[in-house]
């Protein structure tokens, strides 16, 4: 697989913009931030259409996750519980996107069920953590998506084990830790700024998802 010249512009612009991000929320510049993520979701979006999406059935399920996650990144630069799970919403589209597109590549019975587990327990323990801090009326759905984006991760592995390139597991996994720093600063007080992992984790963790078309597309023949 060769990428395309113009994918790697757009990929590395929007890693460089998700840094500008990193840097405008800490400095506290709010314009800035919005243009920068703007960009940076934007680029994601621009990789897996270099990396021709439309040809593969897979390739255009995930193009549709990443057009949920921008309109997730989207709503949550407003303030304010109504957008932020409007957010949620998007996100879990996207999430079920991922599912769709795992699952059409095919899956690996041994891989998901090793996955599972430790998964399982990772999931479990951020939720008894996070509990006490979530608004009642925002148990249910931070509960659905977790058990989504769980569900996620876990067949991400059992697509790796029937062929799907690397790039499936460790992008799904870098989302996945992405919205825990996501949680923390929704519903916790704390001083330490958990962006500044968080956002490098999830435009990472999208890119390599977007990337990963272009390793697929070449073993289909185009529909």
């Amino acid at each position: 697989m060769r990428f395309d010249q113009r994918c790697i512009i757009a990929g590395a612009t929007s890693l460089m913009a998700c840094g500008l991000l990193v840097g405008a929320q800490a400095l506290g510049l709010p314009p800035v931030a919005v243009l920068s993520k703007l960009v940076a979701s934007c680029g994601f979006l621009a990789v897996a259409v270099f990396s021709d999406a439309r040809r593969s059935r897979y390739g255009r399920i995930i193009l549709l996750g990443l057009v949920f996650s921008w309109f997730g990144d989207m709503f949550l630069l407003a303030p304010g519980e109504r957008f932020f799970l409007a957010g949620l919403g998007s996100f879990l589209l996207a999430h079920i996107a991922y599912i769709f597109a795992f699952s059409t590549y095919g899956l690996s019975d041994r891989w998901s069920f090793s996955a599972l587990l430790p998964v399982a327990i990772i999931s479990l323990l951020v939720t008894i953590w996070l509990t006490p801090y979530v608004p009642e009326g925002m148990v249910a759905p931070v509960r659905i998506y977790t058990f989504a984006i769980s569900l996620m991760v876990i067949l991400a592995f059992g697509a790796r084990g029937v062929g799907a390139p690397v790039l499936v597991p460790f992008g799904a996994l870098l989302f996945y830790f992405s919205d825990l720093s996501v949680a923390i600063l929704q519903f916790t007080s704390t001083p330490f700024p958990h962006y500044v992992w968080g956002l490098p984790f999830y435009y990472t963790g999208q890119l390599m998802l977007a990337l990963s078309v272009g390793f697929v597309r070449s073993k289909e023949p185009e529909q």
